[in-house]
């Protein structure tokens, strides 16, 4: 039985997603989560064989919560699904160490076999992207799209971008309001921006952050 944790902010979709799983009587779902901070928190607790998880989530998104996790050392994998099919992002991923990239319209016919291969050890990416990413993948010289941001910059951007005040990311975070402050100024230096809505659109368009459509 391969041990599974969901993490996606829409309730709906989770529970189809557990439907989905269960289905197969290969999966057992052991926990959810709803946003990728309580992704990393689950698999640190529970060491799930694989994480499936969202790539558009609050608090932290899926490629950070996939960073966080993978950097745990643990037995447990990923498998990301997304509406997103920018193969740059899935390069991005997958030289993290990411073992599954779906797309959700696809999701009935590739779910379980993403998960067996992530179990063991191997990779599996949705037909439609996966030529055009091994591709990128054999280019060594393709450009990062990963802006030089500290992990506590990419929690106060994706914040920032959710809308909270500084108030609200400090007491998120528990750091000072200053500190919040200082962070805001080094992002908007490092995205070479002149406003919230610059920022906002600039780490989009980088793929620094990833708000559902």
């Amino acid at each position: 039985m391969i041990r599974v944790i969901i993490a996606d902010d829409h309730h709906l979709v989770r529970q189809g997603l557990r439907a989905l799983m269960e289905n197969s009587r290969e999966v057992e779902v052991i926990g959810e989560a709803s946003t990728g901070f309580e992704a990393v928190e689950l698999v640190e607790k529970l060491q799930p064989d694989v994480v499936v998880m969202d790539l558009s989530m609050p608090r932290l998104d899926g490629v950070q919560a996939a960073t966080r996790i993978l950097e745990l050392k643990s037995r447990t994998e990923v498998v990301i699904v997304s509406m997103h099919a920018d193969t740059a992002i899935v390069q991005n991923l997958v030289r993290r160490g990411v073992k599954g990239y779906l797309l959700k319209d696809a999701l009935s016919g590739e779910l379980m076999f993403a998960i067996r291969s992530a179990s063991a050890g191997k990779l599996y990416l949705s037909p439609t992207i996966s030529e055009a990413v091994m591709n990128m993948l054999m280019t060594p010289s393709g450009e990062d799209v990963v802006v030089d941001l500290t992990p506590r910059e990419r929690e106060v951007l994706q914040l920032v971008a959710e809308g909270h005040t500084n108030s609200s990311i400090a007491n998120i975070l528990s750091i000072s309001v200053k500190t919040v402050e200082k962070h805001r100024a080094n992002l908007m230096n490092k995205l070479e921006a002149d406003d919230l809505a610059t920022l906002i659109r600039v780490a989009i368009k980088r793929r620094l952050i990833f708000m559902d459509a």
